[in-house]
């Protein structure tokens, strides 16, 4: 039986103008989630979402560049170990094409903390949590980036 998700299908030349309210004058801020978990990446864009974010999910790092070239965010969160490009080499590449943006790893993964303490990572001060994280963690993480990432909704 194939799987089925509740969430809006847009096509992704609209994806320029997801960061705004329905009436288009509040700014919500853009967070691009990435994760070869889908089910991992779609929760977070759920709760993300309900606290106030405009949320993309992306499964991979090619599809997540694609979307940042279409629409830059102001946060990317993702996972570091992925088939092909892993989330550190995603947030080096995020952030030539998006100085500005903010870059969340998150892992499972006790290793990680040796990949990010290379010389060619170390110089970028990527904030590392990690997995199981609760929603509430994850909001506060966010909010501690400053308030070009706050909303006036907060869930949970």
């Amino acid at each position: 039986m194939p799987r089925t998700l509740n969430f809006e299908t847009v096509p992704v030349s609209d994806l320029w103008n997801r960061n705004l309210t329905a009436d288009g004058a509040n700014f919500r801020p853009l967070v691009l989630i990435v994760d070869d978990e889908c089910l991992i990446a779609d929760t977070l864009a759920t709760i993300l979402s309900q606290s106030g974010y405009a949320c993309i999910a992306a499964y991979d790092a090619e599809s997540a560049l694609d979307v940042v070239r279409l629409t830059p965010p102001q946060l990317l969160i993702t996972d570091v170990f992925m088939p092909g490009l892993n989330g550190i080499d995603l947030g080096v590449e995020v952030r030539a094409l998006v100085p500005d943006c903010k870059v969340l790893l998150f892992s499972g993964q006790a290793s990680t903390v040796d990949l990010l303490g290379d010389p060619k990572y170390s110089v970028h001060n990527f904030v590392l949590l990690s997995k199981p994280l609760h929603p509430r963690e994850l909001l506060a993480y966010i909010s501690d980036f400053g308030p070009e990432l706050q909303t006036e909704t907060i869930c949970f």
